[in-house]
C-alpha cells in the first residue's frame, strides 16, 4: 500500500493546471446509457473513480474506449446486463447514477447499494421516490435496488433536501420520459449545469439546471455528442489552499474562478490575495492567515467538499476559527489525524473549534476518506519536519497525480511503498 512522504516547509510558486471535474466526469458518462450514438469526453480527469464507473459500463455492454487519456469515447449501441453488482459499485457511491438512464432507455435496472467514502449516511431515498413520482416500480431485494417501468412518464418533484446525484439521476430519467417533469429545489451545482449542457447537445430539453428548478421536456430519443469536461473546482480551492498555507505563489490554470466564489470569499477573508482571470487565479499567500468562520452550504455557498482543506489552513491561522460541518454527518475523522501533528480542535456536534498554532509539527497520520487526505497533504506542507500519510488509495479516487504537480510547484513530497 502506498504513503506519502512529505518534508514541509517549502513555500509553493509557479503554475498548475486544473484537472477536468471528477463530480461531472461521473455522471456525464452514466448519461452514455441514454443513447445509441457515441459520446465523446474531452479533458476527462485520470482518476480511480473514471476507470471504476468505466469497469460498470463496460460490464453492461457500453463501449469505453481512451481511459488514461484526456479523451474518453462511449457508446451504448446495446446495453446487455442492465446491472450494476456490489463489486463494482461498493467503492463508489456515484455508480447509482446508472439506475435513472437504465431505467429511462431499457425499463429496467438492477443496481447495488453503493458505497463511497464513509463520511456519514447518504441515503439514495430521494432517487428512488423520484423514479417513483415518475412512474417505475422500485424493489429492494438483497442489498439491490430493482426498478421497473415500461415508459417513464413526467411529474412534478420536489427534493426534502437538495441531493446532486439525486437531481443528476432523474433529469437523466425524466430526459426519455414521456411528458414534462419539473424538479423542485434541485442542486445547483455547476457539475448539474455540466450534465445539462451535455444532454442538451445529446437532443434533450432541459432548463433552468443550476436554479433550484428544472424543467426537461421528455424526448423519445437521444443522440451522440461532443463535450469539455468542467475544470475540477475541488481541486482548483485545494491548490488555492496549498498556496495560502505554505505562504505560496501559485496561478491556477485553466480553472472557473465564478466556481470558486465561496471559497475565494473566506481566503480574502483569511488575508489571502486572489487576482482571478478569465480561466486562472492567482493566489499568493500573505504571512499567517488569519482565522475565518466557515460553515457548509449546498452551492453555491461553501462546498462541504473544501471543510477538511479549509480546517486545515485554520490550524496554522493568527486565532480561533469556528467550522460548521452543515451537509453531511461524521465528516470530522480528519480532526484526530490533525491533533497527531499538533493542530489544536475540539469537536461539539457538527461544529469545529480550531485555535489556530504558530507552526505544525511533521508525524505519522492515516487518511480516512478523499478530502481527509488532501487536508493531510496541506498539513503536511505546512507542517515542521516530516509528515507520512498512510491508506492514500482514497486520494487517487479523486485527485490527478496530485503529488507530481506539487513537485512541480516545489512541494518536498513523494510516494513511496509502505
Amino acid at each position: 500500500m502506498d504513503q506519502l512522504v512529505i518534508r514541509g516547509g517549502r513555500q509553493l510558486s509557479g503554475e498548475v493546471r486544473v484537472s477536468g471535474a471528477k463530480n461531472a466526469a461521473l455522471p456525464l458518462m452514466a448519461a452514455a446509457l441514454l443513447s445509441e450514438e457515441p459520446l465523446e469526453l474531452d479533458n476527462a480527469p485520470r482518476l480511480v473513480d473514471v476507470r471504476t464507473i468505466g469497469r460498470l459500463l463496460r460490464h453492461m455492454g457500453v463501449e469505453v474506449a481512451g481511459e488514461g487519456t484526456p479523451t474518453i469515447r462511449l457508446r451504448a449501441s446495446t446495453v446487455r446486463r442492465p446491472e450494476a453488482p456490489y463489486d463494482l459499485v461498493k467503492t463508489m457511491r456515484a455508480s447509482v447514477l446508472v439506475l435513472g438512464p437504465l431505467v429511462a432507455r431499457i425499463g429496467r435496472a438492477r443496481v447495488s447499494l453503493p458505497g463511497g467514502c464513509a463520511i456519514g449516511p447518504r441515503p439514495i431515498n430521494l432517487h428512488l421516490m423520484g423514479l417513483e413520482r415518475l412512474g417505475a416500480t422500485i424493489r429492494l431485494n438483497q442489498g439491490y435496488v430493482e426498478a421497473e417501468a415500461a415508459r417513464l412518464k413526467g411529474a412534478r418533484i420536489a427534493f426534502d433536501l437538495q441531493t446532486v446525484t439525486g437531481t443528476e439521476n432523474l433529469m437523466m430519467a425524466a430526459a426519455l420520459a414521456e411528458g414534462t417533469t419539473i424538479l423542485e429545489n434541485a442542486a445547483c451545482e455547476p457539475e448539474v449545469e455540466d450534465l445539462a449542457r451535455l444532454l442538451n447537445a445529446m437532443g434533450a430539453k432541459v432548463e433552468g439546471a443550476g436554479t433550484p428548478t428544472i424543467v426537461i421536456h421528455g424526448v423519445p430519443s437521444l443522440g451522440g455528442a461532443v463535450h469539455r469536461i468542467i475544470p475540477d473546482r475541488i481541486e482548483a480551492g485545494t491548490f488555492a489552499i496549498a498556496a495560502a498555507i505554505t505562504g505560496g505563489d501559485v496561478v491556477l490554470r485553466e480553472c472557473r474562478p465564478d466556481h470558486l466564489e465561496a471559497i475565494a470569499a473566506k481566503l480574502e477573508e483569511a488575508g489571502v490575495r486572489l487576482q482571478a482571470g478569465q480561466d486562472s487565479l492567482r493566489v499568493t499567500g500573505a504571512g499567517r492567515a488569519r482565522a475565518v468562520n466557515v460553515r457548509t452550504q449546498p452551492f453555491p455557498g461553501f462546498a462541504t467538499d473544501m471543510q477538511a482543506q479549509m480546517m486545515a489552513l485554520m490550524t496554522v491561522a493568527d486565532g480561533r476559527s469556528v467550522i460548521t460541518e452543515a451537509v453531511f454527518e461524521n465528516r470530522f475523522m480528519h480532526v484526530n489525524e490533525l491533533l497527531r501533528l499538533g493542530a489544536d480542535i475540539t469537536i461539539a456536534g457538527n461544529t469545529a473549534v480550531v485555535q489556530g498554532m504558530p507552526a505544525l509539527l511533521g508525524a505519522p497520520v492515516m487518511a480516512t476518506d478523499l478530502r481527509a487526505s488532501a487536508c493531510l497533504i496541506l498539513a503536511g506542507l505546512a507542517a515542521q519536519g516530516t509528515t507520512v500519510i498512510s491508506r492514500i488509495y482514497h486520494l487517487d479516487r479523486g485527485y490527478e497525480v496530485i503529488e507530481r504537480k506539487l513537485t512541480a510547484l516545489g512541494a518536498d513530497i513523494e510516494r513511496v511503498r509502505a
